[in-house]
């Protein structure tokens, strides 16, 4: 899957939530009213979980940002999703959702997260 959206404008989380909006929509075609902060990851968007792993690829490869095994696990919501990429990425502070043995991992992968 080739990707390549400009990250400039990427200056907060509501910015890489837009970001992520749009790759969903232009990649997958899937409607942006599906993709609401709220929406699940596996029941309302309409992707699969084949489908998701590749956003988390597309993301991580656009921010340089690493995942760690079962991020998947983590997440509920969508704005979760973005949430997490945003912390990954220093762009917010770490969300109160992720339990502390994914923190640890995550933060040891990415350096960025641990001074947000």
């Amino acid at each position: 899957m080739a990707f390549d959206r400009d990250i400039s404008e990427v200056k907060n989380w509501m910015n890489l939530f837009r970001w992520v909006v749009k790759l969903i929509r232009d990649e997958y075609g899937i409607e942006e009213d599906k993709l609401t902060r709220h929406a699940s990851i596996e029941t309302d968007i309409g992707l699969s979980a084949e489908q998701v792993e590749e956003v988390l690829d597309i993301i991580a490869g656009s921010f340089s940002i690493q995942f760690p095994p079962g991020t998947l696990d983590e997440l509920v919501k969508f704005e979760e999703l973005c949430m997490l990429a945003a912390w990954l990425n220093g762009l917010y502070k770490r969300p109160e959702f992720l339990g502390d043995d994914f923190v640890a991992r995550a933060a040891a992968l990415n350096p960025r997260a641990q001074a947000a």
